[in-house]
């Protein structure tokens, strides 16, 4: 699917009246068993007051020959009006479906910034995006977008056959426009118009990439055509250098990480029990949005350059992909969610880099910390000073503090690396790697010291279920020293991270348990230029 080059095709004014018709319309998908039905693209032109003639068109996307009661096209979408004598005559379109899959995004329901507080798209950002990319790279970004307002059209304003048709014949051939591959000009759109906005996209994304991977367990729409390891794929992450941090963020529907560890071989919809359908489908609606930030800075010295760098901050957060507001019932399946238990994050010069001429590391962090504390009492009393009687009594206790997370720091190569995994505080089980034995007293207890994770003052996740680690808390800074010839030069540093996710039944009777796995690698710019370094 090429939309933008069909779009950017389109005669300009003063040749739209030679155009015939059937060229202004862009198929997007037909059924094999009946060619009469259609979903269509289609260019209008629109008569205006005060406008030149075939000035201004319109785009519209409408169903032909789904609805037996007409035989006429129904359309279900009509776009602003795009003036062709502009500079940018289809920005407008562009503008209007970011700004309306913006309006649709299933954001977090107690979220600080909800839809409605979001100001309106600005124009500059989309306008300096289409100016300096190529019309190739463009394509890719204008596809998923164009794929991302499809769905909520289908989804909600057309017959269950045309939905059908669209996860068939549109989403599942165009998949990994949704992976990081084949959206570069996304990076751009989202650090041009910030956080917020991000995170409404790439909530709707994985709302959408849930749905197709649900509907392709249970096979019901004949979406088998992919290959199961592709969709370990799906998700999206980049890395970017800004004001001495270098950044990396990741996105990744829980249903498209790859399980490491599961209570049976395969588990798949449906199920015989409604309860663990509805554990599942709860499960399965679920996205891993995480932040993973490095401090750097850098020295220059006679005969070397001196690279310091400390992991500053890791946010990892569980959001539930959906629109149901009565989550609060006690018991309620909604209430489920996977947690965090094992975090390998690695920074370091790009591979085979020559000019790194040592790496120096910190120590592992300690698991337990011990403190002691010590109480005397005296009493005395004070009668015949020739028979004094005195009672002393000293008093001493040791208290242990353990840890859920134990922090270590090792290397490979020229990178380092930092690894967090989640301990059981009581049997010292590590959680990521955990397997239950049928019959086992000492696995159901394990079980029970992690209900109720969510609440407590010994929690170890916030009370949404996300984790945040400050960089006191990940162990040490390294240091990496550089041959003085690269002065000048800007590099690529490696930043990359796993991540596991894994679920435990905490507030409803199960014994449904998995662990799955997402990576993500990327490169951000390292800056050897002397009075340019933040």
């Amino acid at each position: 699917m090429d939309v933008w080059s069909w779009i950017s095709e389109l005669p300009n004014s003063e040749n739209w009246s030679t155009v015939n018709d059937s060229s202004l319309i862009y198929t997007l998908a037909t059924p094999i068993a009946n060619s009469n039905q259609s979903i269509q693209f289609k260019a209008e032109r629109k008569f205006e007051l005060n406008t030149e003639p075939n000035s201004s068109l319109v785009f519209s996307v409408c169903l032909v020959g789904f609805h037996e009661s007409s035989d006429e096209d129904v359309s279900i979408w009509v776009s602003d009006t795009c003036h062709l004598s502009s500079d940018k005559p289809f920005l407008p379109l562009v503008l209007q479906l970011l700004q309306e899959i913006i309006s649709r995004s299933p954001t977090a329901h107690d979220s600080c910034c909800p839809r409605s507080q979001l100001q309106k798209l600005q124009p500059d950002p989309v306008s300096w995006i289409l100016d300096s990319h190529s019309p190739e790279s463009f394509s890719s970004f204008f596809n998923l977008i164009f794929l991302t307002r499809l769905f909520w059209m289908f989804a909600f304003d057309a017959p269950p056959e045309v939905g059908s048709l669209y996860f068939h014949s549109l989403l599942a051939p165009n998949l990994e426009t949704f992976s990081c591959k084949h959206a570069p000009v996304l990076r751009t759109f989202f650090i041009s118009v910030g956080t917020d906005v991000e995170l409404c996209f790439m909530r709707t994304f994985g709302y959408m990439l849930a749905k197709w991977l649900i509907l392709r367990e249970v096979g019901g729409v004949g979406l088998k055509s992919l290959s199961p390891l592709a969709s370990h794929y799906l998700g999206f992450s980049y890395a970017t250098e800004a004001h001495g941090l270098w950044i990396l963020k990741g996105y990744a529907p829980v249903k498209a990480m790859k399980p490491t560890r599961m209570n049976g071989d395969k588990i798949q919809f449906p199920v015989i029990e409604a309860k663990e359908i509805a554990l599942k489908y709860t499960l399965a609606h679920q996205q891993l949005e995480a932040v993973i930030q490095f401090e750097y800075t850098v020295g220059f010295y006679d005969g070397f350059i001196q690279v310091r760098a400390r992991l500053d901050n890791i946010r990892l957060g569980v959001t539930r992909l959906g629109f149901n507001k009565n989550e609060e019932e006690e018991g309620s399946y909604l209430q489920e969610k996977h947690f965090p238990s094992r975090i390998r994050v690695w920074v370091g010069p790009e591979v085979g880099a020559n000019y790194v001429g040592g790496l120096s590391l910190g120590r592992s962090t300690n698991n337990v910390e011990r403190e002691f504390e010590m109480q005397r009492v005296l009493k005395g009393n004070f009668g015949n000073p020739k028979q004094p009687e005195v009672k002393a009594r000293a008093k001493m206790a040791t208290r242990s503090k353990m840890k859920n997370w134990r922090w270590d720091q090792e290397a490979e190569g020229n990178a380092a690396v930092y690894e967090a995994i989640l301990y059981d505080h009581v049997s010292g089980c590590e959680i990521a790697t955990w397997k239950p034995s049928t019959g086992d007293d000492r696995n159901n207890q394990l079980m029970n010291n992690f209900r109720g994770r969510y609440f407590g003052g010994n929690r170890a996740f916030t009370k949404k279920g996300g984790l945040v680690f400050a960089g006191e808390e990940c162990g040490e800074e390294i240091v990496w020293r550089l041959s003085k010839e690269m002065e000048g030069s800007v590099l690529k540093w490696r930043v990359g991270g796993q991540v596991w996710l894994s679920y435990w039944p905490n507030n409803v009777k199960s014994s449904y348990y998995e662990t799955r796995l997402v990576e993500w690698c990327d490169e951000v710019d390292l800056p050897l230029i002397p009075g340019k370094i933040f």
